[in-house]
């Protein structure tokens, strides 16, 4: 107990690559469950019965600004955290793969009011992240559906500063917007197109299989919508049973550096079939490039038509 009460987080940043690792050994010593889509289908399982975030109120802390409930969630504290404000977000509905329209923008909408709670407890805290890995292959430790939030202070994570300095340096270079670019580059060659305001992005440098890239000038409905076709699209129609997404937003409140024409960003990517063992990162990946074998082609392809 009182190691989950004073823990020591350590962040190192090469200011130069923007690398970053954070630190944190208590991490070592969270739970780790199986991972099977029928263990959290079936009710009477044994994963169901030891299930940490079937009862959140009793078997979960909450923030010491308290929680934040949505209709389809509720958010508990990250006990072994990689974050000064590092928070969980439970789902209602145990099956990660079990998810609507309503229940995405929900777990969204109660990130955002749990960093709104946060950055008022700390006002330095000003850099929002959100994060679902869904299924033991893309990181998730518990089977239940959960996704992670964070609110850093003095600089965002490393990937998004490294983006927002490359997109400013584009600027200046070019005299334009490195994002409207990026999305006519991948028009061009059909693996863009624009639904309601966001433009779509079937990566053609994905970080790991079908990554699509969603941009839009804000967190509204329209992206958080797409986002939950995008994934309904990869649930249903690309088999995917594993994923990661994340969120690269501004800071939600004002910084000194320079965020104009930043806009809001959602990365989701296939993580493989739960039933594997084998990892689907390896050497390659962690220290050169990452190696594909899905067809972005394809993948723009099958979101072109779930997008209709």
């Amino acid at each position: 107990m009182d190691k989950t009460l004073e823990q020591s987080i350590v962040r190192v940043t090469n200011l130069v690559t923007f690398e970053e690792a954070l630190f944190n050994q208590l991490r070592a010593s969270r739970p780790v469950g199986e991972h099977s889509v029928r263990e959290v289908s079936e009710p009477e399982s044994d994963s169901q019965q030891n299930d940490l975030f079937r009862d959140p109120l009793d078997a979960t802390p909450e923030d010491t600004f308290g929680r934040v409930e949505g209709r389809y969630c509720i958010t508990a504290s990250n006990i072994a955290k990689y974050e000064g404000f590092h928070g969980v977000i439970i789902f209602k509905e145990p099956d990660p793969l079990r998810f609507t329209r309503e229940q995405v923008i929900d777990y969204i909408d109660t990130g955002w009011r749990w960093a709104q709670k946060a950055h008022f407890v700390d006002s330095e805290a000003k850099y929002f992240f959100f994060m679902w890995n869904c299924g033991g292959r893309a990181g998730a430790s518990l089977p239940h559906g959960h996704a992670q939030v964070m609110l850093g202070r003095r600089r965002h994570y490393a990937k998004v500063e490294q983006l927002r300095c490359a997109a400013l340096s584009y600027g200046k270079r070019y005299g334009a917007s490195y994002f409207d670019d990026l999305y006519q580059a991948h028009r061009a060659v059909g693996c863009g197109l624009e639904r309601n305001g966001v433009k779509v992005l079937a990566y053609l440098t994905p970080i790991k299989e079908k990554e699509v890239v969603l941009i839009a000038p804000e967190l509204g409905e329209s992206l958080k919508e797409t986002l939950h076709e995008v994934l309904a699209c990869f649930r249903d129609r690309m088999g995917v049973t594993s994923f990661n997404v994340a969120l690269f937003l501004p800071p939600i409140a004002r910084t000194e550096e320079d965020w104009e024409g930043f806009p809001a960003i959602a990365r989701l990517v296939d993580r493989g079939s739960v039933e594997s063992k084998a990892s689907d990162i390896g050497a390659m990946e962690l220290y050169a490039s990452s190696v594909i074998s899905s067809d972005p082609f394809e993948v723009a392809q099958v979101v072109r038509e779930a997008l209709g």
